[in-house]
């Protein structure tokens, strides 16, 4: 029987470069090494550790920014704190404020009873423990009455204070208190002129001459109100220890004051001899005996903001004419003021809730005693 022989067709790829086929067992690619859980975790703790020290030193960074931005704030005095009121003293600077008589007090000490104080005190720390006042006088005067009234040491004991390290000169403390209470409008020029006095005789302080320390305390008044407190450190020089109710003068009064006074030594003394018995005498009657020595009939009681002096002082129309004084009341101080036409009473209560009959028949006394 004869074999045939098969004969089959093999296709082979065209190309320069045959494929070429390895012999033996075809190894697979190698796959990426795998790390264990405890390689694992130990690198993402890593991490972490790496994050919480940059987190670490961006919050010590932070915290040493604000450090230094408290230091500065506080030696400006911009920190408030609560301090103890028998830890504030009243020596370094002498006040502005007229001693006596201050019948605004009592209506900051209502508005600070019924909504707390606005504007913090600022005084400045002591090498003692103590703190020395700068601003805030009649804030820590309303105060200190408020925990005598009241008794209530946890409400009043303490007040809002901005404490600044001390260091200022005497001289920037000075303007600072002046700056701050040129805003008000109730401040007279006799107080201006006495503060003007009490700086030149202040031996820690480098001006002994009063007209040259206005130059200096009221930068930031204009040049007439700086000349009006001139003419008023005229008359403090030789009537100031004399007078009860010098911040009540009128500017006009005190213009034809100075110049009266300018005549000679008798004037004053003549003045001095009046009023030195005379101890119980209201505001009106003060004022009344220095328009007699001036000259002049009546004007207004308290007229520091007038806008223009007048220029030959004289008797003022019966419309300006006021006499003003003040009751103390249960309910805070009674503000009288009576002029022609015009009486009236302003009293911290609601008179609406008073009887009408009962009301009528108090104003009808009231008018039949004064008439």
């Amino acid at each position: 029987m004869s074999k045939k022989r098969r004969i089959f067709d093999i296709d082979l790829p065209e190309g320069d470069d045959p494929e070429t086929f390895p012999a033996g067992k075809v190894e697979a690619p190698a796959e990426p090494k795998r790390r264990g859980p405890m390689a694992a975790a130990i690198t993402e703790n890593a991490g972490s550790l790496r994050e919480r020290e940059e987190i670490a030193i961006r919050i010590r960074a932070e915290n040493d920014a604000l450090a230094h931005e408290h230091v500065r704030l506080k030696g400006l005095g911009l920190v408030t704190q609560m301090v103890a009121l028998d830890l504030v003293d009243t020596y370094k600077l002498t006040r502005d404020r007229a001693k006596g008589d201050d019948f605004e007090l009592a209506e900051l000490v209502a508005s600070i009873k019924e909504i707390g104080l606005s504007n913090p005190i600022r005084v400045e720390a002591r090498a003692d423990g103590r703190y020395e006042l700068v601003q805030g006088f009649r804030r820590l005067s309303a105060y200190r009455q408020l925990l005598d009234e009241t008794g209530d040491a946890a409400a009043w004991g303490t007040i809002p204070a901005g404490v600044a390290e001390a260091g200022d000169a005497l001289e920037v403390l000075y303007r600072r208190m002046v700056d701050e209470n040129l805003v008000r409008k109730d401040i007279s020029f006799a107080e201006m002129a006495q503060l003007a006095l009490h700086y030149a005789s202040d031996p820690q302080t480098a001006e002994s001459d009063p007209d040259k320390a206005v130059a200096t305390l009221f930068q930031s008044a204009g040049y007439q109100k700086r000349s009006y407190v001139r003419v008023f450190i005229r008359v403090m020089k030789v009537l100031g220890d004399d007078l009860k109710y010098a911040h009540h003068i009128p500017r006009a009064l005190g213009i034809s004051l100075a110049a009266r006074l300018d005549d000679g030594e008798s004037v004053g003394a003549a003045i001095r001899a009046e009023l030195g018995p005379y101890d119980t005498r209201t505001v009106r009657e003060e004022l009344d005996l220095l328009r007699r020595y001036c000259g002049v009939v009546d004007e207004a009681v308290h007229d520091v903001d007038s806008a223009a002096v007048p220029k030959a002082a004289g008797k003022v129309s019966a419309a300006q004419a006021k006499t003003m004084f003040q009751i103390p009341r249960p309910q805070g101080k009674a503000k009288c003021t009576a002029g022609a036409g015009r009486l009236e009473i302003r009293l911290d209560k609601d008179f609406s809730t008073i009887d009408r009959r009962k009301l009528e028949a108090a104003v009808r006394s009231l008018l039949d005693q004064i008439e």
